[in-house]
């Protein structure tokens, strides 16, 4: 592994059957940190094997959701600083050198531009790009919140907080059926994080919302020159929000 000898960084990755993709992930971090934790939640493939085989510390433990599972990831962490990564997500060559860059003496927490691929092509509309996240943070400064399907990191507030250049490479959706699947994998999750805060949807909510994020999507957002991907990206978007409401008074109603 190689360290910057500058910011001291824990790499940090929570996976499930990545064989595909993990390994590109490791290799991507130990550029820029002096470790590799992986938190495994006991994958059926050859993710563990490939892991092991990189050097990376591995961990296995029980899927405790997206934001308790980094937690405990974060806990195992030897430095100050933490590089969380997705492991269908890279460094960028500019992130990369963006982050050895980093003064050591300055306390804060950092974010860059996240460019999404979809069936292996980059979208730059569908309100998809820049999509900035924070990803780099101090270990005791900062925790991931969120009880459903979107985790955030929350983190103090006296820390300034200070944007790298370059993109952060998120490998998604590989092809249109995996994005259907996906959505509705989490669509009760999604019908009980809003039914948490908001009364039962009215019976046109579902049809109204497909509408409204289709055309937020294709139109407002320019999803139409994204070609074929904006179109699909558009639709499941609508989709998205479809399954939301309607199994949000399918589960009010049970």
């Amino acid at each position: 592994m190689h360290s910057t000898g500058l910011l001291p960084i824990s790499g940090v990755i929570i996976t499930l059957n990545e064989e595909d993709r993990i390994l590109d992930c490791i290799l991507s971090l130990q550029q820029v940190c002096a470790e590799v934790i992986v938190v495994d939640s006991y994958s059926t493939d050859q993710t563990p094997e490939i892991c092991k085989k990189a050097g990376v510390r591995f961990v296995q433990c029980h899927w405790k959701g997206f934001s308790d599972t980094k937690n405990f990831a974060n806990t195992l962490a030897k430095h100050p600083y933490i590089l969380s990564l997705d492991s269908d997500e890279r460094l960028s060559p500019t992130l990369i050198k963006q982050i050895q860059s980093i003064d050591a003496q300055k306390s804060a927490v950092y974010s860059f531009n996240r460019l999404n691929f979809y069936r292996g092509v980059p979208v730059r509309y569908c309100g998809w790009y820049p999509d900035t996240k924070i990803r780099l943070f101090p270990k005791d400064q900062a925790r991931w919140v969120g009880s459903y399907v979107h985790e955030k990191l929350e983190y103090d507030k006296d820390l300034p907080l200070i944007k790298l250049r370059g993109d952060l490479l998120h490998f998604t959706i590989r092809t249109a059926e995996e994005h259907r699947n996906t959505i509705f994998k989490y669509a009760d999750l999604a019908a009980k994080e809003w039914l948490s805060k908001h009364p039962k949807p009215s019976v046109f909510k579902p049809y109204s919302s497909y509408l409204a994020m289709f055309i937020k999507k294709y139109l407002l957002q320019f999803g139409f020159l994204d070609g074929a991907n904006g179109l699909l990206i558009s639709h499941y978007s609508g989709l998205s929000r479809y399954l939301r409401y309607s199994k949000a008074r399918t589960l009010k109603t049970s």
